[in-house]
């Protein structure tokens, strides 16, 4: 599966973007999908995941109330759209596919994960 993540840019502190995330492959509904961030000089932190169906999300306790993801399995499409933006939030988001089973829990760690998008960055201006 190719993962291609786009909708990043510099926006001011307050303000929203929504990144999107396409895949290649058409059974990309037997896929959750995670979004990861990574700061300048940081680890690669979770952000949230959206099961297969999308009738189950989970986020870190980070961005919960700020952001929420949804999925389009029959665009292939993966959405995050992040509202109240603070300049903490600055960093480039990766998504990525972990296959699993319906009755799977969330996939919280990247090593859950089995492909990568290749990352958009977002710039909080302050």
């Amino acid at each position: 599966v190719q993962l291609q993540a786009s909708g990043g840019g510099l926006v001011q502190a307050g303000g929203s973007l929504r990144l999107s995330c396409v895949a290649s492959r058409r059974t990309f509904s037997t896929y959750a999908v995670g979004w990861f961030r990574q700061a300048p000089g940081k680890e690669r932190e979770f952000v949230g995941t959206i099961s297969r169906s999308g009738g189950s999300t989970y986020y870190a306790d980070s961005v919960k109330g700020r952001f929420t993801i949804s999925r389009d399995n029959d665009k292939n499409a993966v959405y995050l759209q992040m509202n109240s933006l603070k300049f903490e939030d600055t960093a480039v988001y990766y998504c990525a596919a972990g296959r699993t089973i319906l009755t799977a829990p969330p996939l919280l760690t990247s090593r859950e994960y089995d492909y990568w998008g290749q990352g958009t960055l977002v710039t909080v201006s302050s």
